[in-house]
């Protein structure tokens, strides 16, 4: 069956490239691309398609206004094809809060070659968006506190760090929190974080998103939450009552300093094809934290964090995947489940509740 899609953007350039890379693609039927959301919206009168890619500042209408238009009058799976700017960040984490699945970031000047550099991902985007449950979507946002482009090799964790040899030493009984999430993950971060007391152990945290986005998404999360919410610098310390976020494009690591915990940010290969890597945290924590840790996998395409997990079981931490109702995209917490690695699986509200129970 075909994901039909329809193009919103006000680059001629852009419409003509997403259009013939879409429709190259055997299981995608590209319906039309139209250069604001009023030509839009009349052509979506005739059909309405799969899946929208949107982009963010156009004339008449911008993006956000439309995007929020659908998500009341037909949850659509929508993927923003957003500048890399810091403005553009801004206005994309709102487009997130407000339904979006993906993002796609595009550079200011040499917009065509980019994309057709990108093309097999974009595909995959598309493909990915069409399987997101937007019911779940929209109830998250509603309840929210106010890749590589070829198919490189897919290398794992070990390209970072050694695996866990399980004769680490752990001289803390203090506890720490990781959690990993893809597509969904920003909607399920803006529920869980804010709720979240002061008291709560350090929390570490790798959500996909490219980079320019995390520094934007963790001073808005900042803003929702009683827990301090930052981007991760090297020597952070993972202390009660914060929160680390993953910088775009670099990988995030726990690292034991003493008695204390501290962030490690270091650049390194694409690890289950991200960077930011799930597992790469997983592992880090398991080596480090093992028992004293908890583990959080949820909403998010793919296997990144399935192997990490079970390393984390397997060192002795609490491991929890989110349940398939609640989630966007029930592929990474499956992933991790097949993988045995985790001991309970819990709705988004669960997830919340357990982990606000826990004190640093």
């Amino acid at each position: 069956m075909s994901v039909s899609v329809l193009i919103v953007d006000d680059s001629a350039v852009v419409r003509e490239v997403l259009s013939q890379m879409l429709s190259s693609a055997p299981d995608i039927e590209v319906l039309g691309a139209s250069p604001d959301p009023l030509f839009a919206m009349n052509r979506m009168k005739l059909r309405w398609p799969d899946v929208i890619v949107l982009d963010i500042e156009m004339p008449r209408m911008d993006g956000l206004t439309f995007l929020r238009k659908i998500m009341d009058e037909r949850p659509t799976p929508v993927i923003i094809c957003s500048s890399l700017t810091e403005k553009g960040a801004r206005i994309t984490l709102d487009a997130l809060s407000a339904g979006a699945v993906a993002v796609i970031t595009k550079p200011a000047l040499n917009q065509r070659a980019f994309l057709l550099e990108a093309a097999k991902e974009l595909v995959q985007e598309v493909r990915d968006a069409a399987r997101a449950k937007m019911g779940v979507v929209k109830r998250i946002s509603q309840t929210s506190g106010e890749p590589a482009a070829s198919p490189a090799p897919k290398l794992t964790a070990d390209v970072v760090l050694e695996a866990p040899s399980g004769l680490e030493k752990y001289r803390t009984t203090e506890k720490i929190i990781a959690i990993g999430t893809s597509t969904g993950g920003t909607q399920a971060l803006e529920y869980l974080l804010p709720r979240l007391p002061a008291t709560c152990p350090g929390v570490a945290v790798v959500q996909h998103m490219p980079e320019k986005f995390t520094a934007s998404f963790a001073e808005r999360l900042n803003g929702l939450c009683r827990v301090e919410v930052r981007e991760a610098k090297n020597g952070d310390r993972l202390i009660s009552g914060v929160a680390l976020i993953a910088p775009g494009g670099k990988h995030l690591l726990v690292k034991r300093n003493g008695a204390q915990y501290v962030a490690e940010v270091k650049d390194g290969p694409l690890v289950s094809r991200h960077r930011p890597s799930v597992d790469v945290l997983f592992r880090s924590v398991a080596i480090c934290a093992g028992g004293n840790a908890v583990g959080v996998i949820m909403t998010g395409m793919g296997d990144d964090g399935a192997r990490g997990m079970r390393e984390m079981h397997d060192a002795g931490a609490r491991t929890i995947a989110q349940d398939e109702e609640s989630c966007v995209v029930f592929g990474m917490p499956a992933e991790a489940i097949n993988h045995g690695g985790v001991d309970e699986v819990m709705s988004l509200e669960r997830i919340t509740h357990m982990l606000a129970g826990i004190r640093g």
